[in-house]
Formats: C-alpha cells, sequence, structure tokens
C-alpha cells in the first residue's frame, strides 16, 4: 500500500495516534534526529545492554542491521524534510531511542500541521518495520524480551513528575488550544454529547493546579471519569453486555477458526492463538468474537461486560512492533514495493494473535452467556497491560477490570458456539462507543 499523495496518515483516522498528515509526523522525526545528533547523550543502562545483544548476537546483529539497509533508498523513504538521512543503523536508532526514553508523547504544530505524536518509537521504526528483516526482527523472542526492557524503563519515566512537563497549554502541550479540544471533543458522546462540558467537568482533575493536577504522564492518560460521565447499562439486566472499552467498533466476525492464517491480508481471527492456546480456548472456537479500537485520545481503562466470577486472568507476552509481510516491501503480492505507513495499525485483528495481551476468562452469572473472555492488546509501545482483578473474584457489570498503561489499542470480546449475542454496533462509524454503554444483548 503506497502513501497517498495527500500523505494522509490512517493512524489518525484509526484511533488520533499519529498526525493526519504523513509530512507532519516525518517533519517531527526529522526534529528529533537533528536534535539527537547535536546533543548525543552517553546510553541509558539499558540501551547499553541492548546494544550489547546486537554486538555478541549474530542473528540479532543480522536482522537489526539489515532491517535498516532494506529501507528503500529512494522517496518518501530516503530523507527526512529537514535533509537529514532516516535511520541507517542500529547505533544510530539506539541514540535515537535514548532521546525517547526521557520524552513523553506530545503534540505537534508546525506550519499548521497539527497532531498527536502518540507513538514516537513506533514513528522512528515506521520504514524498518515493513522490510523482510524487520518482519522476522520483531517476531524474534530475543529482541522482544529487550525490547520489553526498554518500553519498562520508558514507563518508568512516564510515571515520574517529570513526564508531566507536556500537560500544559503550550502548542505542543496536552491541554494547548488543540490538545484541549481535541480532548473535550473525543469524550463528548452518549448521555454528555449534547452538554456543554470541559475536560474538568468530566475527569478527575484540578485545572488550577499545574499540570492539571496530575503527577504524571501516566497519571493522566489513566485518568478516572467524575461520577455519572459514563453509566453502566441496565445494571439489571444480565443479559444485556456493557461495553468493556471507551473505543470504535472495528470487527465482528462469527463461526471463528480454532488456528487459521491470520498473518494473510484479511487478518481472520484465530483463537487458539489469541487465547495463548490456555486450557478454555478450546471452548471459543466456532464462537463470536467482537473487536473495537481505542482512541489516543480516550478513557484507557477496561470494565467487564457482565457479571459474573473471574475464572483465570494472566498476560500473555508477545511482541511489539511485529506487522505482517503484505504492510511492507517484503509483501508477497506482484507489484507490491512500498511500505504502509500504518502498518501497526491497519494489523488490528494479526495483533490479537502476536501482540502481548491480557486475558481474562469471566464465568457470567446469566446461564445463557456463561464463559467469556476478555483480551486487552498491546499496540507498539503501548504495551503494558495491567489487570486489576484477582482469579475467583466475583465482579459486576461495569467494574473495572484493568487498564492500558501510557495508551491503548485495542480489545476484543470472545464467546462460545451457540452464544446468541446480537445487536453490537455497526464497524465504522466515526465516533466511539462510551465505555459501559449498551453493547448487545444475549437471548
Amino acid at each position: 500500500m503506497a502513501p497517498s499523495k495527500e500523505h494522509t496518515h490512517p493512524l489518525h483516522h484509526l484511533g488520533s495516534w499519529m498526525p493526519s498528515d504523513h509530512d507532519a509526523h516525518r517533519e517531527w522525526l526529522g526534529g528529533v534526529i537533528k536534535h539527537v545528533d547535536n546533543n548525543e547523550k552517553e546510553l541509558h543502562p539499558v540501551l547499553k545492554e541492548f546494544q550489547d545483544l546486537i554486538e555478541t548476537n549474530t542473528r540479532v546483529y543480522m536482522l537489526l542491521e539489515g532491517m535498516f539497509k532494506e529501507v528503500p533508498k529512494k522517496k518518501p523513504y530516503s530523507q527526512d524534510p529537514t535533509g537529514h538521512p532516516e535511520i541507517r543503523d542500529y547505533k544510530h536508532f539506539l541514540q535515537v531511542l535514548n532521546h525517547m526514553l526521557t520524552t513523553a508523547p506530545s503534540w505537534t504544530d508546525k506550519a499548521h500541521r497539527v497532531g498527536l505524536v502518540g507513538l514516537p518509537i513506533n514513528a522512528v521504526l515506521d520504514w524498518p518495520m515493513g522490510t523482510p528483516s524487520g518482519y522476522a526482527a520483531f517476531l524474534d523472542p530475543e529482541i522482544n524480551a529487550m525490547l520489553k526492557k526498554v518500553l519498562n524503563a520508558w514507563g518508568e519515566y512516564l510515571r515520574s513528575p517529570a513526564s508531566a512537563d507536556v500537560l500544559n497549554s503550550t502548542s505542543n502541550g496536552w491541554f494547548g488550544e488543540t490538545g484541549h479540544r481535541d480532548l473535550t471533543t473525543v469524550a463528548k458522546i452518549g448521555p454528555t454529547a449534547t452538554e456543554t462540558l470541559e475536560f474538568h467537568q468530566m475527569f478527575h482533575c484540578d485545572p488550577s493546579a499545574p499540570n492539571y493536577g496530575f503527577k504524571s504522564w501516566d497519571d493522566f492518560f489513566t485518568r478516572l471519569f467524575r461520577d455519572g460521565m459514563r453509566p453502566v447499562a441496565e445494571p439489571d439486566n444480565d443479559r444485556v453486555l456493557a461495553n468493556a472499552c471507551e473505543s470504535r467498533p472495528f470487527r465482528l466476525a462469527h463461526n471463528v477458526k480454532g488456528r487459521d492464517r491470520f498473518w494473510i491480508k484479511s487478518q481472520p481471527y484465530s483463537v487458539l492463538d489469541m487465547l495463548a492456546h490456555d486450557q478454555y480456548a478450546e471452548q471459543f472456537v466456532g464462537g463470536t468474537v467482537y473487536q473495537a479500537f481505542l482512541s489516543a485520545l480516550s478513557y484507557h481503562r477496561w470494565h467487564t461486560p457482565v457479571s459474573g466470577k473471574v475464572v483465570k486472568a494472566f498476560v500473555a507476552d508477545g511482541t511489539y512492533y511485529s506487522e505482517p509481510l503484505f504492510e511492507g516491501v517484503g509483501n508477497p503480492l506482484p507489484h507490491a514495493q512500498d511500505i504502509d505507513i500504518a502498518g501497526q495499525v491497519t494489523s488490528q485483528a494479526y495483533i490479537t494473535s502476536t501482540a502481548t495481551r491480557a486475558i481474562i476468562f469471566i464465568e457470567a452469572d446469566e446461564p445463557a452467556i456463561g464463559l467469556m473472555a476478555f483480551i486487552g492488546v498491546g499496540m507498539a509501545e503501548v504495551s503494558t497491560c495491567d489487570i486489576t482483578v484477582k482469579e475467583g473474584q466475583h465482579i459486576t457489570k461495569g467494574d473495572e477490570i484493568g487498564m492500558f498503561h501510557f495508551g491503548g489499542s485495542t480489545h476484543c470480546l470472545l464467546f462460545r458456539k451457540g452464544v446468541n449475542v446480537s445487536g453490537f454496533p455497526e464497524p465504522g462509524m466515526e465516533e466511539n462507543m462510551p465505555v459501559r454503554s449498551r453493547l448487545a444483548v444475549v437471548s
């Protein structure tokens, strides 16, 4: 898939993760590279460990060097807008990553190109991910284990007071004119859609305090709605499912297979892989999958769609930057020579089987539902899945069950074969479904 003439970035349309204008994305990256090149610093300890892995492991060295060398040497890959070459080797990449580890996601507002750079590391890897070596690298267990350490180090910064500096009212801040407007607009759905409400009226915060009272960037990103903002749909009717996440419908599939070729362009669901081959996974073969996508600007906590008992809850480690071959220069289809600049996001179904994800099995109180599953799927650096319920715990429809840290991605609800669930919203709607609102009904 070639970048369009207008450079429209699908990441924006599927969740506002990156500027809608791809030139703004490249301009931002060019500025980062220029800053890094002029301010080289000693590598963070975790990146020294990463460098050691690269330089002492032949396979890792081949893959990471190869993915930079395989990026086409032509426009739009050859240069960033400032005239600097794109990152072409692992040492330069580690230096750029070194800068990222002490930088929180922010807005860009230059030359009328406005948008959120919500996945900064993903932005750096956009082209290398789409190469044959990149495809292999980001499926490699040792590389993913190292990336987990790197992202944990970034997470430590995002939980620190220093990361709250981007929560300001400048043009690059989350509460600047563009950021504040978009944060408020995306939350004005459901019962609040027609009300004149400001951000501080919808979320717990203090607009008179520095950084709106948030202690860190992660504190802001896991913010809580004020009471009454997201009421639970028909709390006394166990046949009505509540929406688990503030999210936009992505796909609905019935009679899903146990194993399927989820890495091909149609990205069919592969239930056993999605559920990490757990002992309960077989029960969902032939059942229903509902998937919805979270916006970068939205609420990122998860809520149970049903009342019932938590049977099992765990995080399955997986990949962080893997995207299938059809998104890049390794595309086996004829005449496919370009890298999809939004491969991570357009591969939403693919990552349900490969990415790091939280899996929660719930035995619903309603017999017509029985055992169901929730999957919270990490995407790129948004991969810290935090489960906040325990096995054996009884939960009531609408209760919190976990959250994404440092952003959000996508989630799935799975129902067993024979469970007659209907009324799901149609994929393609323009705005989010409010969390805890009516999602579907079981008959």
